[in-house]
């Protein structure tokens, strides 16, 4: 049985980006760095290919543009959807 995640504080989102390498992975991470506040990465292999699982915070209280006016007109989307 698998423990149900813990939904992070209000402001926050947990990010997991998967990617073929690592340098990929790290790419991905800088652009959202540019746009929030972001924890140390936490970076895993995954598979025998060399492919890459990196996990990240965001704290999406403190972004910057084009972020901040990216969240501020883009208001709620909850559909009950989820990518995952």
């Amino acid at each position: 049985m698998q423990a149900p995640e813990q939904v992070p504080s209000a402001g926050y989102a947990e990010v997991r980006i998967v990617a073929a390498s690592p340098e990929t992975a790290r790419q991905v991470a800088e652009v959202l760095r540019r746009c929030f506040r972001a924890t140390e990465q936490r970076s895993y292999p995954i598979g025998h290919d060399g492919g890459t699982r990196l996990d990240l915070t965001v704290d999406t209280t403190h972004a910057a543009e084009p972020a901040r006016s990216w969240l501020s007109t883009s208001g709620s989307s909850d559909d009950g959807q989820s990518d995952e």
